[in-house]
């Protein structure tokens, strides 16, 4: 067994950071860079929160910068390069990842929680409702929630948003199950095709043994951690469908394909994949950059305070008395370090992009070169959203208050 790879801290967090493409030369804005992208990180989280833009647009311009939306479109419903499937929240994935997700698929709805044996149990109880489904879809194509009929003989209740919407809790678990796929979306509204005819062939419906499947998901979790312990990439990707995790990274480990490391600040085993190798050499070019609050490289909240000491919270669904920063909060990262955390919202009347607040971190860098590189990463969100001006409120807190003044 090799030594441990000794990394210190700024190591670790470089390497975290050149991993996810937001360091060193910026991938391009057209269809082959958005797929380059989309190959490391393996999942785009989808919300529904649009303050200044969906989170998974977000995410890919924090990367290459500007871009057309629309050729993600072009990814996910022409080409169907991607689909959209629940990763460690509801996301866009690579069709070619399918047979992982089949791991999921196949063990669903499971019987080791009491929420796993209710969706069982009324699955069972609505196989008429599960059947009229399928059957349209089979005879129709593509179809939206609206044009099923509620035949639901138990209804799915529910004291929050699901409750009496039968037909959505059927789509969404047939879904899960692997059985429909999203086939297009019209507004926050989706179109529901069959699994066997959304998918292209390529994808293989073939599933791998569940080892090769857990290995295939770890290595694609470590290329795009950059540096991970065994509960990082437990969280990330596939988050907890790893099952016999140990027992994988210690194959990928004997067979060179992973390395041991250690961290500096703590004693705790971490993992660097053999492929990542090369960026440890590679000279360090920084980049300033804003971040969705579902950011893969900050979806990990543990982690991200283990390597930057960054204590991240959403406060979208905090009372707004006693909301610390404000209700949509975007991270800012400066080269390797978070830095200061930005409140956005874009008022897409006026098309102007509103700051209600810029807060920097107590040990933050307030010299001329630091504090320009957020104003032009703001300037960079305004026009990524259509924004002809940029709008600072009061709350730019010292020492970047002439950026709100400039």
């Amino acid at each position: 067994m090799p030594s441990p790879l000794d990394l210190s801290l700024e190591t670790a967090r470089r390497l975290a950071v050149s991993c996810q493409h937001l360091a060193g030369p910026r991938p391009g804005g057209d269809l082959e860079g958005l797929r380059g992208v989309l190959r490391t990180l393996r999942c785009l989280q989808l919300d529904p929160v649009n303050v200044v833009a969906r989170s998974h647009l977000l995410v890919l311009w924090s990367r290459v910068g500007g871009y057309d939306p629309a050729d993600l479109d072009v990814l996910l419903w022409r080409e169907r390069w991607l689909f959209e499937y629940w990763a460690h929240a509801a996301s866009i994935v690579l069709a070619e990842d399918y047979p992982i997700h089949q791991i999921m698929m196949r063990g669903y709805p499971s019987d080791r929680s009491a929420f796993g044996r209710r969706v069982r149990d009324w699955l069972e109880a609505n196989d008429g409702l599960r059947s009229h489904v399928l059957d349209r879809l089979r005879r129709e194509g593509a179809l939206p929630a609206g044009d099923f009929d509620d035949l639901a003989a138990v209804p799915w209740e529910s004291s929050g948003w699901t409750g009496g919407r039968n037909v959505e809790r059927m789509l969404d678990f047939l879904w899960i199950q692997g059985r429909i796929m999203v086939a297009g979306r019209e507004g926050r509204g989706r179109r529901w095709d069959l699994a066997e005819r959304w998918l292209p062939e390529w994808a293989g419906i073939e599933p791998p043994a569940r080892e090769e499947a857990v290995e295939r998901a770890a290595e694609h979790a470590l290329r795009a951690l950059g540096v991970a312990r065994a509960a990082d990439v437990e969280r990330h990707f596939t988050r907890e469908r790893y099952p016999g995790l140990a027992g994988t990274l210690e194959r990928l480990e004997s067979d060179g394909r992973v390395l041991p490391a250690a961290v500096e600040g703590g004693a705790e085993r971490w993992y660097v994949h053999r492929d990542v190798l090369g960026l440890l050499e590679r000279a360090w070019q920084p980049r300033t950059t804003l971040l969705s609050p579902f950011d893969n490289l900050i979806c990990d909240r543990e982690r991200t305070e283990r390597l930057w000491g960054f204590v991240f919270r959403t406060e979208m669904y905090v009372p707004k008395h006693k909301r610390q920063y404000g209700h949509y909060i975007m991270p800012i990262l400066h080269g390797d370090r978070l830095i200061g955390r930005l409140v956005p919202r874009l008022d897409r009347r006026r098309r102007v992009l509103e700051i209600e607040g810029l807060f920097p971190e107590a040990d933050a860098p307030a010299d001329e070169a630091a504090v320009g590189a957020v104003g032009g990463a703001v300037a960079g969100l305004a026009e990524f959203t259509g924004a002809r001006e940029v709008s600072y409120g009061d709350k730019v807190a010292r020492p970047w208050r002439w950026v709100r003044d400039a």
